[in-house]
């Protein structure tokens, strides 16, 4: 009897990886480093999570766990709330509706895609961002961060390829 209530509680733990590592992403991103001027050059690393799990495991991602990613960053760095959670789901819809392309590409296809998807993103963020704040918000601070974001992209994928291996087969 203690072997299934721990299989299960094993099972559990595993399918809400992507969520609980993702909610992680976001509280590391916006622990204060006390160095200035550093949030210009923090990488969106949930942003990561959103196209890596879009990508590989939608299943243990789904559009709700999204939602709540984007709220906990938009709540976190103190910004509008809802730039992130429409930009996450925007990039999440992107992901799942091109999964067929980038299935069984190489690794630099798919983070030629992320460059592509991040750089839309980061510039949607910044757009209403501005818009919200009714004032023209310099694209500098989006530069260094998408600069930042897609450099670090290989590392997080690759950290995120080891997780999936022990992830379950959810049917």
């Amino acid at each position: 009897m203690k072997g299934t209530v721990w299989q299960r509680l094993d099972f559990v733990a595993r399918i809400m990886t992507p969520m609980l590592v993702s909610l992680c992403l976001v509280v590391v991103s916006v622990v204060p480093l006390r160095l200035p001027e550093v949030s210009f050059v923090v990488p969106t690393l949930a942003l990561m999570a959103v196209y890596y799990w879009g990508l590989h495991r939608a299943d243990l991602l789904p559009a709700p766990a999204i939602f709540i990613v984007g709220l906990l960053q938009d709540i976190l760095s103190g910004g509008p709330l809802g730039i992130h959670t429409l930009t996450f789901l925007v990039v999440y819809g992107i992901c799942v509706s091109q999964r067929r392309f980038f299935y069984g590409k190489s690794f630099l296809v798919v983070w030629w895609g992320f460059m592509v998807v991040a750089g839309g993103a980061l510039i949607l963020e910044w757009a209403l961002t501005s818009a919200f704040l009714e004032r023209f918000v310099s694209p500098r601070s989006i530069s260094f961060k998408y600069l930042m974001t897609i450099a670090l992209y290989p590392v997080v994928a690759w950290l995120f390829a080891r997780m999936q291996r022990t992830l379950p087969v959810v049917e």
